[in-house]
């Protein structure tokens, strides 16, 4: 049997990563992952974890003003940026240790530097070190897509925001999907001027229509600008230093502080050698994979954000588990992709898991949708007009639900556990079978007929 330095070597430190490392590790295997910045990947150092903390941050604006309502004498309170964006950043460093707790707790090497694929057992260091792997598992995630247009050096990423000087008084932000709404609400509620810019005609194309509808119409009644079936043309920066944002759907041209590229991730496999062991890529980057992780290089497999299957930190983690059960544990499973529920932390945030109403019709034919469009009691009290809305899809001939989707507050929270219900495929008789719990908005769930 041919020795190696590692029976793995793992090219990438984020959650997938990480956790194909130290389950590898565990089932007794050598194994080495390299990292060329910091452990934790995308969704803790600059991803779900920080931006969910600013959410809550953000949170605090209304709730403030709502605890009028509710009796308490709340003063006239002003926000501080760099305190909240300070302790996110604590926050984010305290996880990263944690992380390589996990890592060397297991007896993982971590070598902090880049790794590139240099055969399909072999990688080189960014010291020029080469080092042999039995297998190599890619897990270097995705990275955010910028466009290429006059000026468009003048933008930001998700990856900078976290970082940002000061709360931009005005605020441009390119894309129509979660990332660009999340940040839209977010930085709304610390008092920016915001507008949405997206060049198609929708946000959040790959939700339920009533759904992501209902989220436009309160961003809107927020004061939110959106502006659609606008592409960039190019972007000036004026002598104070804001910017001068040209678009071409004939309309003047927008001011700002700031500019977010919000506009997707694409696989980050550049310049990482796969090439050279044979392993095939997708025209966007994304390596290809079969059911199990393996790329057309035997030797070589891959996880997470950078296949492109479902980009979501809880998928790479079930991915990487898979992996190192399949490979080092002799527990070999796949991962199912059916009815993974979602969620965008926007406000009010959104849950989804399951088809969505069109994608029922188009597939099933027959369908039944059951709704709830009410006013949630706190908003009632607290004065506020925004409503929620619950959608449950139902297949018309087994009255299987196949699809939930909801916007409203805590959302996520209350689909997590619907969820179960779906991907077990039960019926809508089951759900009215269920008790309701009063006063709650989940009742809704069970309640609607």
């Amino acid at each position: 049997m041919k020795q190696y330095d590692y029976d793995l070597f793992v090219i990438g430190g984020g959650s997938g990563g990480v956790r194909a490392a130290r389950v590898s590790a565990a089932h007794g295997a050598r194994v080495a992952l390299a990292e060329d910045h910091r452990v934790g990947g995308t969704c803790v150092i600059r991803g779900c974890v920080p931006k969910k903390l600013l959410v809550y941050g953000a949170h605090f604006a209304e709730d403030l003003a709502d605890a009028r309502r509710f009796g308490w004498n709340v003063p006239r309170c002003d926000f501080d940026w760099a305190v909240l964006r300070d302790n996110v950043l604590d926050e984010v460093a305290r996880i990263e240790g944690v992380y390589q707790g996990i890592l060397d707790n297991n007896k993982v090497e971590t070598i902090k530097q880049r790794a590139v694929v240099t055969g399909p057992n072999e990688v080189e260091l960014a010291d020029g070190r080469r080092v042999t792997a039995g297998k190599i598992l890619v897990a270097v995630g995705a990275w955010p897509f910028i466009p290429d247009f006059e000026g468009a050096g003048h933008g930001v990423t998700s990856n900078e925001v976290f970082h940002l000087e000061n709360v931009p008084k005005r605020l441009v932000i390119a894309g129509g999907g979660y990332i660009a709404n999340e940040f839209a609400g977010i930085f709304h509620h610390f008092g920016s001027e915001v507008t949405i810019v997206n060049r198609g005609d929708r946000i959040l194309r790959h939700y339920d229509a009533q759904i992501r509808d209902r989220l436009l119409q309160i961003s809107i009644m927020a004061g939110i600008n959106f502006r659609f079936n606008a592409p960039f043309q190019r972007v000036e920066k004026q002598g104070d230093g804001s910017l001068l944002i040209h678009l071409g759907d004939g309309s003047p041209p927008v001011e700002a502080d700031c500019l977010i590229y919000a506009l997707g991730r694409v696989p980050k496999t550049p310049g990482l050698g796969l090439e050279t062991a044979g392993v095939e890529l997708s025209r966007g980057g994304a390596v290809i994979v079969n059911a199990d992780n393996q790329s057309t290089c035997p030797s070589i497999y891959a996880i997470g954000d950078v296949t492109d299957r479902v980009q979501l930190t809880p998928v790479a983690i079930r991915e990487g588990q898979a992996f190192a059960d399949t490979i080092f544990g002799d527990k070999p499973h796949r991962v199912d992709y059916e009815n993974i529920p979602s969620a965008v932390f926007s406000h009010p945030p959104i849950g989804g898991v399951g088809m969505t109403e069109s994608e029922a019709r188009n597939k099933l034919g027959s369908v039944k949708c059951y709704t709830s469009d009410f006013r949630p009691m706190k908003n009632v009290l607290a004065n506020r007009n925004e409503r929620a809305l619950y959608k449950l899809v139902v297949n018309g001939e087994t009255e299987q639900v196949v699809g939930l989707h909801m916007i409203g507050p805590d959302a996520p929270e209350i689909l997590q556990a619907a969820a179960i219900a779906v991907k077990a495929g039960l019926n809508k008789s089951q759900f009215d079978d269920v008790v309701a719990l009063h006063p709650t908005m989940a009742e809704e769930l069970v309640l609607m007929r």
